[in-house]
């Protein structure tokens, strides 16, 4: 099929869905990317990564239900897994194509392995950039322990105090959440903070919002069997990159996808935290080219 570059409107699954074609000559598999949040959007991706992957491969944003210039549905409930996983399928079949890569940054990553599991046939390879394990108390761990690493002396002080009185650390980071300003939640995600002032200043330029409705209906809604326990079935090549600094997701969660992953393989950026495409994007535009081109 040739793709026509440009924007898109697409109904999938009875939502109009927003969909970007870009580098659609080359004619390659397709690199579907999927963002993150949940709830997020691609406006800082295309503007800064994409562009240079298109140079030479047929790149396709989508951004999902609810999310960034997409609709959303009319029940704030309809965000579950199941209704991801039809959008996605639909957006498939409108492709016309055998198969098709995925790339996948932050939540992004963890949805890329669900659809993986779902339509193993039409998947050529991954790429989990940052992957989170949402719901999972390893990364309720890694999170309170990135924030306390970055936090002022009163942010500190007041996480000790949650764990001292024996709170969740489910609890612990929604607290942490409901106060923590813009300062340290950039501290948080960055290692470099020049290049978290620029992200900070796309975001505003972009004019999306996170409703925050689709986190808390996967929330609400879990699998009842954990992605966890079904990455031994998903069997494509697999590229994790993982910056040494992510203090969101972060290595632990990248070992424990090499570690359960049957054909994958883990590279670390070390001047990154949770967006190694923004601070180290000429080594992350070098190993994603070299992975789909090998």
């Amino acid at each position: 099929m040739k793709w026509i570059d440009g924007e898109h409107i697409l109904k999938l699954n009875g939502i109009n869905h927003w969909v970007r074609i870009e580098g659609g000559q080359h004619n390659t598999i397709p690199l579907v990317i999927i963002h993150g949040g949940p709830g997020g959007n691609h406006y800082t991706f295309e503007r800064i990564v994409g562009p240079l992957l298109s140079e030479n491969r047929t790149i396709v944003y989508y951004e999902q239900r609810g999310c960034g210039r997409s609709e959303r549905p009319v029940s704030d409930e309809d965000y579950s897994l199941d209704f991801l996983l039809k959008d996605f399928k639909e957006l498939i079949n409108w492709l016309d194509t055998k198969k098709v890569d995925l790339l996948g940054y932050s939540f992004g990553g963890e949805l890329a392995l669900e659809f993986a599991y779902e339509c193993p046939e039409k998947i050529n390879k991954i790429i989990l950039s940052a992957p989170s394990l949402m719901n999972s108390e390893i990364q309720r761990l890694v999170q309170i322990t990135g924030f306390m690493s970055v936090a002022n002396e009163k942010l500190y002080q007041q996480i000790i105090d949650f764990q001292r009185k024996d709170i969740s650390p489910e609890k612990i980071l929604d607290k942490i959440w409901e106060q923590v300003d813009t300062e340290t939640v950039d501290l948080f995600l960055f290692e470099n903070q020049e290049i978290a002032k620029k992200n900070r200043m796309l975001w505003e330029e972009s004019k999306l919002i996170n409703t925050g409705l689709m986190m808390r209906s996967l929330q609400k809604h879990p699998l009842p069997i954990s992605l966890m326990d079904r990455l031994k079935d998903i069997h494509q090549r697999v590229l994790i990159i993982a910056g040494v600094f992510d203090r969101n997701t972060g290595i632990p969660i990248a070992k424990l996808f090499l570690r359960s992953l049957p054909n994958s393989q883990l590279v670390v950026f070390d001047k990154s935290a949770h967006f190694p495409d923004l601070e180290e994007t000429d080594k992350f535009v070098h190993v994603v080219r070299e992975f789909l081109d090998d």
